[in-house]
């Protein structure tokens, strides 16, 4: 992939920071007893699932940014609206960032680099000027997959009215405790979740595979992002839709993917062989641990 071409006007994204300023403030109502309810928080918990491990981890990551599994087209659909209702952007905007950070990774041109620090890869990156986010100008060249898919090109422009739609939804359904634990808790969870895959994996954790990067294998960012957590894995191979290599790396994930085939509703489930693993093994006697 080309080097990213870079946006000399890049200035504060200030949108996005004023978002995550009132959905982190709004969340500390989890705090105020008449806006608990178990209910509500069943139903976040269902919510964050659905389109943390469903839509992000599984449609946008694995499936959308790498092509290592393929879904059936109304599944990978279905999947990918639970992923926009993750907020975190569209999928072709996602992917796009995603395939940046892959093709520059912890270098120059990586839009969340840990060369700069643990605050900016894991959230500063978004809100302060960033000149390697790719701009609506650059989705079709990071996406043409995406970018020439109708439906994809729908989800660009509805992304934030369907977050509204679902929070109507829960309010209908439960009041102001669906709306604080379903939309704003679930929120906190999923972007921290989400941001310590870009932080916390590039610098703390153990390496296993040979890469030209700092990604690192984590067990507790990998139980929070439903298998994720194992990076310097991803890292070392990005085609893979096995991110837990060995046996006691839990990739919640992987095993949604072996389900899915075992039911036909995936197939062309890509993984590096035995081999090719072991040509990439770091050989030494200790490692550090998460």
């Amino acid at each position: 992939m080309g080097k990213v071409t870079l946006m000399q006007d890049a200035r504060p994204n200030w949108p996005t920071g004023i978002v995550l300023i009132l959905v982190h403030l709004c969340a500390l109502s989890v705090f105020v007893p008449a806006f608990f309810s178990w209910w509500a928080v069943a139903t976040a918990a269902i919510i964050a699932y659905a389109t943390g491990a469903l839509g992000i981890t599984l449609c946008y990551h694995r499936t959308l940014s790498h092509r290592s599994v393929r879904l059936r087209k109304p599944l990978e659909y279905f999947t990918a609206l639970l992923g926009t209702l993750a907020f975190q952007g569209d999928p072709i905007s996602w992917v796009a960032t995603h395939r940046v950070h892959h093709a520059h990774s912890d270098g120059e041109g990586d839009p969340h680099s840990t060369v700069r620090g643990f605050s900016w890869a894991h959230m500063e990156w978004l809100v302060k000027p960033n000149p390697n986010i790719p701009p609506r100008s650059q989705l079709a060249k990071y996406c043409p997959d995406l970018w020439n898919d109708p439906f994809y090109r729908v989800l660009h422009v509805l992304h934030v009215p369907l977050q509204a739609a679902l929070a109507f939804g829960l309010y209908a359904l439960g009041g102001w405790p669906f709306i604080v634990w379903g939309i704003f808790a679930r929120l906190v969870f999923a972007y921290h979740s989400t941001w310590l895959v870009n932080s916390a994996t590039h610098m703390f954790g153990y390496r296993t595979y040979k890469t030209g990067d700092r990604s690192t294998n984590s067990w507790w960012v990998a139980l929070l992002s439903f298998g994720e957590g194992w990076h310097n894995n991803h890292h070392a191979f990005p085609y893979s839709a096995r991110h837990g290599m060995a046996w006691y790396e839990i990739d919640l994930t992987w095993w949604t993917i072996r389900l899915l085939k075992v039911m036909r509703l995936a197939d062309k489930v890509r993984v590096p062989s035995a081999a090719i693993r072991e040509r990439l093994r770091i050989r030494r006697t200790s490692q550090t641990t998460a």
